[in-house]
């Protein structure tokens, strides 16, 4: 007992020696999604600020495929000591596990480090649609049955998983229409194609903002300052949450000083005025959480959505 004791702390004061000295070459940040949105720009605006702090690159790699998955498989068999990370929405860490019978990592494992900001879902139908408020839009679709529709990314997105959420709590049915991406989704809602579309608000915003849109309700827990008159769903339907945020994870068995160090380097790159104007420019928070608090969100944010897939009755594949 009194080896393995000392066992132990050897490997701790390992750590932190290594954290010490983290990082000496370039850092890789793996995004599972692609390039253009918000998945790609906010770690790359920290990666920026990380650069200049550390004096090492800090590079941006897309891996893309099955809603994630495949950057963040990647990421979980890499080398436990912080030169290769993952940054994220929340798909493959809270969602998919409830999508798929089979992944190639475990969410769990990965060593928390920090959420750069968070983006809520708003609600939007196109103007032809007799309904300012989401009580009228109800109403609407009640007195319309079987002539709704409404546009998704697909069945494993946080579109489609908010959109049966809201028609759950609302008690109501509208046909869903899959597409191939945020922008056929959004080109169709624009078009009149579809009446309902739960999007990102970064994507979306202007077209609000222009009348091409009407926001019924955004989706964070409380008004966002992009559209203050435009209530949250929560006054609503107390509860009702859909944010997309966007974290920094380690592979597993990652030196638990070095996911410290980086959370750090995250919170004070988000000090930054001008990555604060350029998240405000996404509709984006920014957050900082530390590794701890990280893990707990983690953990609510997998009960929120695995009821919010239990609502919408998909079956894992």
């Amino acid at each position: 007992m009194r080896f393995l004791a000392l066992l132990l702390v050897s490997f701790a004061l390992v750590g932190e020696m290594r954290a010490q000295e983290w990082p000496v070459r370039p850092v890789r940040i793996i995004v599972p999604f692609p390039p253009g949105g918000a998945a790609d720009a906010m770690p790359r605006m920290v990666a920026e600020k990380l650069a200049e702090k550390w004096k090492q690159p800090f590079v941006i790699e897309h891996r893309v495929g099955a809603s994630g998955s495949v950057g963040a498989e990647l990421v979980s068999r890499a080398e436990p000591d912080g030169y290769t990370l993952l940054a994220t929405p929340p798909a493959p860490l809270v969602i998919n596990p409830y999508l798929y019978l089979r992944l190639g990592y475990d969410p769990a494992q990965f060593v928390p480090v920090s959420v750069i900001g968070s983006i809520p879902s708003v609600m939007l139908v196109n103007p032809k649609v007799e309904a300012n408020t989401v009580r009228e839009f109800v109403e609407y679709a009640r007195a319309n049955p079987g002539k709704l529709n409404y546009a998704s990314q697909g069945t494993t997105t946080v579109s489609f998983l908010t959109t049966e959420m809201f028609l759950a709590a609302a008690g109501v049915k509208v046909t869903h229409i899959p597409y191939k991406g945020t922008g056929p989704a959004l080109a169709a809602t624009l078009a009149g194609e579809t009446e309902l579309f739960f999007d990102n608000l970064g994507a979306s915003l202007a077209q609000v903002r222009a009348g091409r849109l009407k926001a019924l309700a955004v989706c964070g827990e409380r008004r966002h300052p992009a559209l203050p008159d435009v209530p949250a769903m929560a006054e609503i339907y107390p509860g009702f949450v859909s944010v997309a945020w966007f974290g920094v994870l380690a592979p597993p068995r990652t030196s638990p000083a070095i996911a410290e160090k980086l959370a750090a380097g995250i919170a004070e790159a988000l000090k930054d005025p001008l990555v604060r104007k350029r998240l405000a420019a996404l509709s984006a928070e920014p957050i900082g959480m530390g590794p701890a608090q990280f893990a707990k969100f983690m953990q609510e944010e997998a009960g929120r959505w695995r009821e919010a897939i239990r609502f919408a009755g998909v079956k894992p594949e």
